[in-house]
């Protein structure tokens, strides 16, 4: 996303263990040095994009350094600090974030707060249900690859790899993860809950109503669908919908043309909304469809909070 945007930004990957370690990089091996104190000379922002450890690890580097860098965390895994800042570029990308741990708000949290502040923008929403379908992707390298072995082994009828989500997801929708999973469906399904709280809570008397939510992960690799159900003070028509969330961030298709799906919104930025009916049970009422690619609106979002800073400093 830097590369793209030209600002001669540079990325130096680091090994967030004690000691350095191999990885991949654009397909080829590489030698990664250990994160400590000394990484943090000359850098203008620090990244993390891996494990619980490795975040920990970085926030107390920083801390230690009186928090004179900027610490943007892609992984939610320090949302809990005092210092942490849930931010979100897509609602607001001229937006200024004071303070140095800016956590960058869940993907789902930040679509599903954005398309609610569009929509209560155009007329008053009095409540609105949502069903979010995450991908195996969210669940990092080792998810997307238990999904394709799950894939593969049951067209070959052998036995399924469970290590990520202790369950089958091939072919299959999951409303929770088994008990041996590394992770908790209903605790990704908080998270979306509290970033999607904070950001709706910054638009005041303005905000739509906390949504009713449900989280369930389905069998695609890449990329977010949310189905929602919103009903407003007022009669709606699909095109009124559709017009009121037409944005530079939200590309809305009409229905003349083909509706969005995951495959669609990869490696695109922002998101894309279509298939907006009226509910044909209460007029004031529509459904819609949303999709976004999660890894694109992480990188976005961390590519925007990077362009914000000091460009001497980068």
């Amino acid at each position: 996303m830097l590369s793209d945007r030209k600002t001669g930004t540079v990325i130096t990957a680091y090994a967030s263990s004690g000691e350095g370690s191999f990885a991949e990089q654009e397909g080829e091996a590489v030698y990664l040095d250990a994160l400590d104190a000394s990484s943090l000379k000359g850098q203008s922002a620090l990244i993390v994009a891996g494990s619980p450890d490795g975040a920990m690890k970085a926030y107390n580097l920083v801390k230690a350094a009186d928090g004179r860098l900027p610490l943007i965390d892609c992984t939610s895994n320090l949302e809990m600090q005092p210092e942490a800042r849930i931010v979100s570029p897509l609602l607001n990308p001229e937006e200024s974030h004071p303070g140095w741990l800016f956590v960058i708000a869940h993907p789902a949290a930040a679509a599903l707060a954005l398309v609610l502040i569009r929509l209560a923008r155009f007329k008053t929403v009095q409540k609105a249900v949502v069903n979010i379908f995450e991908p195996a992707s969210e669940r990092g390298k080792r998810g997307a690859s238990e999904l394709h072995q799950q894939i593969t082994a049951l067209l070959a009828f052998k036995a399924l790899e469970k290590k990520i989500f202790d369950a089958q997801l091939g072919f299959n929708m999951l409303p929770q993860y088994g008990e041996k999973a590394p992770e908790k469906l209903l605790a990704i399904e908080q998270r979306i809950e509290r970033h999607t709280a904070t950001l709706l809570s910054r638009y005041a008397a303005a905000a739509p109503p906390m949504p009713s939510l449900r989280l369930i992960q389905s069998p695609v690799f890449h990329g977010y669908g949310l189905s929602l159900w919103v009903a407003f003070d007022g009669e709606v028509t699909a095109n009124e919908v559709g017009e009121a969330l037409a944005s530079a961030q939200i590309e809305v298709r009409g229905q003349d043309q083909e509706a969005p799906d995951n495959v669609a919104v990869a490696s695109q930025s922002g998101l894309l909304a279509g298939d907006i009916r009226q509910d044909s049970n209460n007029r004031r009422a529509v459904w819609l469809w949303v999709v976004g690619d999660n890894l694109r609106l992480r990188a976005d979002a961390a590519a925007d909070l990077i362009t914000g800073l000091d460009p001497k400093s980068q």
